[in-house]
């Protein structure tokens, strides 16, 4: 049947038309008529199956399966480039038919199928390696006592239920992989591997990737350059180039009885579907199915998730201690208790002045996160990311060996289009390939990078203009918030100045997003990378940092400058000599920064899961209910595989980027401010066992299949990582010692509380730290512009003289009033003191782990020394027994030769 195919193609490429497109091989789409030729196909060869010709994945003929899919339009003007490169693609032995869109005749469906010689010529060529033996593992000698405790171990494992995480390999069989010694792929050597039927030897990614691979080879005009499927899809000659998913994911049958219809089917019913959110993912099938850069996505996105469990249950445990112990606090009793403590306003005229036992309820709440655990639990989170990350490394490593990536290299990659249009002119010699290339001088890559570099200067300032902005709404929403009629309002008016703030900041962090996608495109290819994974690696590393610096702005500024700058009453420090800098709220400013992170995680999560999965279940509904109305209810089942992935989403064109730079930055909100949100992991968590089972959807129904690639690791994702986990650390020492009041607290309890010197610091000792933290001010000395309209006559009968503000200052009748007091500078020596100690333990202890820890598990390192033993052999033996038995023919034949080996 292939000689004839062949045949076929040949005698139409002779009829072709020089002046238009091929369109000899075009069938127009009818779904219960075949033409003459394919007739003529079916006569001649074998008879073949009813359900091949109309599941839309196989030729005509029924028996060539389509490997890959261009689409075009009649009406695109690039009618020769295309007529070049599809008799190019025939001459390379891909074999081709086409098919006419059943809802538009202008779309033409181009069907590619690869024979066994072809994808055997360039599997060899691309060193795809393929099974040959099954692998045999051999048991360590173990001791008879750990044989004892083994037995005892399994023996209560009886007891629990069998594995409730992991899929049910017996009733998906599909699920196994075979697990076997690979080697490189060689046609001398056939004889080695195990073949059982050629068709399917190849599975349907590497098939698709070996397409691929010649049709970026394939020439498209004459010239140097004119070469490559990209380049065509660029210029708009090609409108799209997909491999097609294996049929459809549902199935009127339960797959537990009936058995999976196709991969693609399994892969929604035991990962993709939401009734399987609390088993592990099938790796080995995502990998088969999509390739392993997408499998390793999955994989490193799995494994956060798992790393995720112990941080979130920490982080729980500190928030329930401070629950459990918040009616023991001393500190919060005293805020509560302290009726008689009135304190200033804390903004110009229509503040009023307030009973510091009014924060009682904000004084609980920041208990919660700011207690004696928060300390250890930075400490553990920064740790924990050390971990994560050197644990991932062995992980990767395990991975890397089961998916044969361990010896696998990149290729030389191509030059960029763009590159090579605007460098043309000036060529040198590549020092590996030895032929001339395009050339950028050094002066214009330098000039390029000053200029990309100071568009990136301009961006972060542009944020910080953002923030500027939130910052003025703040001093001047207070005020308004203050004077607001309504009561409940008007009592929690810096509440609710920060909850509106912090809502106007995501909007606009979102919509800066888009404005920052556009100029990172733009500066990227200002820079005119050579190749498309530095254009990546450039672009990924732009965006990173854009949306790092907006998303993470706000939230260093209410960290580590909200309230640390604004003077004292009688000397505020002002905005432009105009508008008073806002102040903490008296039970301190951890609880605007809980408010600010966890808004903005909550709000952040729920837009990225809507837009990932909303947008294109939208696109893909609007489609099928436009094809419903113009060719019925009845119409979509009977379309083939081609038209049905054609009307699917596209994968967005940078790839995984967006998938990555969320959970990325959802790794910095989780590790940066922990130690002021302990239940930071804990939301992670939850958002990730949902992302999981979403992009696995997305993938799955929502997309068309992706191209199977290749990839080693994460790429330049995992610097981003080591750098986030030490800015943490950074960020984490100076939240405790600057934002919460740890540190205060400790200095109080020993050296100014009840048991100062004598080296405790219970709760017992912290008798008094709420009015030694309050310093005293005459209400006389408020300037004119900020002194309240009530005289606080409403607390005492007759209007105040005295109020109290969060600081460490003199009384007003001192030699020197409202200087610092001593203690002052104790606490800000201790913070000082507690950043430099903290700093250096920590790194201290992530150097050690990381040292400690290897890259590579032991019983991984032995089994690669003894497969790479066994390989060699393998290979010998089998060549030795191949040598024998033609020697055994020879002799049949009465043919001996002097001097034979063996």
């Amino acid at each position: 049947v292939a000689k004839d195919v062949n045949i076929f193609f040949d005698e139409l490429e002779g009829v072709n038309s020089p002046s238009k497109d091929d369109d000899s091989l075009l069938h127009h789409g009818n779904l219960t008529s075949t033409s003459d030729d394919a007739s003529r196909l079916e006569v001649v060869g074998e008879e073949v199956p009813d359900k091949n010709k109309t599941n839309g994945l196989y030729f005509r003929d029924g028996k060539c399966r389509i490997d890959y899919i261009l689409v075009y339009r009649k009406s695109n003007p690039q009618t020769e480039k295309r007529e070049v490169f599809e008799r190019n693609i025939r001459a390379e032995g891909l074999q081709m038919e086409k098919e006419s869109s059943l809802t538009n005749s202008d779309i033409i469906f181009v069907k590619l199928h690869a024979p066994w010689e072809v994808l055997g010529k360039y599997a060899e060529l691309m060193n795809v390696r393929m099974p040959f033996r099954r692998k045999i593992y051999y048991l360590h000698r173990r001791y008879k006592f750990m044989n004892r405790i083994e037995k005892q171990i399994s023996r209560f494992r009886g007891w629990l239920p069998r594995k409730p995480m992991k899929l049910d390999k017996e009733t998906l069989p599909d699920l196994e992989e075979n697990d076997c010694y690979t080697a490189p792929f060689s046609q001398q050597r056939i004889h080695h591997f195990i073949i059982h039927n050629k068709d399917t030897f190849f599975n349907n990614a590497t098939r698709s990737r070996i397409v691929h691979h010649i049709l970026q080879r394939v020439k498209y005009e004459e010239g140097k350059n004119k070469i490559g499927l990209n380049r065509l899809l660029s210029n708009g000659s090609y409108e799209a180039a997909f491999p097609l998913h294996e049929g459809s994911y549902r199935s009127k049958n339960s797959i537990k009885t009936h058995g999976a219809e196709n991969h693609r089917h399994l892969l929604y019913e035991c990962w993709a579907s939401w009734g399987v959110w609390y088993k592990y993912q099938p790796l080995d099938l995502v990998r088969r199915y999509f390739g392993e850069k997408i499998g390793l996505y999955f994989a490193w996105l799995g494994w956060y998730t798992g790393m995720l469990f112990p941080a979130a249950f920490i982080g729980l445990f500190v928030f329930l201690y401070g629950v459990t112990t918040l009616n023991h606090c001393q500190v919060s009793k005293e805020v509560c208790q302290a009726t008689d403590i009135i304190m200033c306003p804390i903004c110009d005229k229509y503040c009023p002045f307030m009973r510091l036992s009014d924060s009682c309820v904000y004084a609980k709440v920041t208990h919660l996160f700011d207690n004696g655990a928060t300390v250890f639990f930075a400490v553990f989170m920064a740790v924990w990311a050390t971990v994560f990350l050197e644990f991932w490394k062995r992980r990767r490593a395990v991975i890397a060996y089961d998916w044969d990536l361990i010896d696998w290299e990149e290729e030389e990659e191509e030059i960029r289009p763009q590159f090579e249009a605007k460098y043309s002119k000036k060529e040198r010699m590549n020092p590996i390939s030895g032929k001339p290339e395009p050339y950028q001088a050094f002066a214009d890559k330098c000039s390029r990078l000053i200029v990309s570099a100071s568009g990136i200067f301009f961006m972060i300032c542009v944020v910080i203009a953002a923030v500027f902005g939130i910052v003025i709404y703040r001093v001047v929403t207070v005020s308004t918030f203050a004077a607001f009629k309504w009561a409940l309002i008007r009592n929690n008016s810096q509440v609710a100045t920060t909850g509106t703030a912090v809502c106007i900041n995501f909007c606009i962090i979102m919509l800066l997003n888009v404005l920052y996608e556009k100029v990172a495109l733009f500066l990227t290819n200002l820079e005119q990378p050579r190749t498309e994974s530095e254009w990546e690696n450039s672009f990924t590393l732009k965006m990173f940092l854009f949306q790092f610096v907006n998303l993470n702005s706000s939230t260093f500024y209410i960290a580590f400058f909200l309230g640390r700058f604004t003077g004292h009453p009688g000397a505020y420090l002002r905005l432009i000599n105009r508008w008073r800098l806002e102040e903490c709220h008296p039970s301190g400013c951890l609880i605007d920064l809980c408010m600010q992170m966890g808004i903005i995680m909550v709000l952040k999560q729920t837009w990225n899961n809507f837009m990932e999965l909303g947008y294109p279940l939208i696109q893909n509904w609007w489609t099928r209910r436009r094809l419903r109305q113009e060719y019925g209810t009845q119409s979509k089942a009977s379309f083939p595989q081609w038209e049905k992935d054609y009307n699917l989403q596209p994968m967005n064109a940078y790839g995984l980027f967006d998938e990555y730079l969320e959970m990325i930055l959802q790794f910095g909100f989780t590790t940066i401010f922990v130690a002021a949100f302990p239940l930071a992991p804990l939301l992670a968590l939850l958002n990730n066992i949902i992302e999981i089972r979403l992009d696995a959807y997305k993938f799955v129904t929502q997309w068309r299949r992706p191209l199977a690639s290749r990839a080693k690791d994460i790429g330049i994702w995992y610097g981003i990582l080591e750098g986030i986990g030490i800015l943490s650390v950074i960020t984490n020492a100076f939240v405790i010692a600057v934002t919460s009041d740890f540190i205060p607290r400790l200095v109080y309890a020993y050296k100014y509380g009840p048991c100062a010197g004598q080296g405790e610091a219970g709760q017992k000792c912290m008798v008094g730290y709420v009015n030694a933290s309050l310093s005293v001010f005459l209400v006389s000395d408020f300037e004119n512009r900020s002194e309240p309209t009530s005289n606080g006559s409403e607390f005492s009968g007759s209007p105040l003289k005295y109020c109290r503000y969060r600081d460490y200052r003199d009384p007003p009748h001192s030699p020197v009033p409202y200087g610092y007091t001593l203690q002052f500078w104790h606490v800000l020596a201790a913070r000082l003191a507690f950043i430099i100690v903290f700093e250096h333990l920590v790194f201290c202890i992530k150097h050690l782990i990381s040292y400690l820890i290897p890259d590579l598990p032991k019983d991984l390192r032995d089994r690669m020394r003894r497969e790479k033993y066994l390989i060699q052999e393998m290979m010998y033996e089998a060549e030795l027994e191949r040598l024998q038995k033609e020697r055994k023919e020879r002799k049949r034949n009465g043919k001996s030769y002097h001097n034979e080996w063996p």
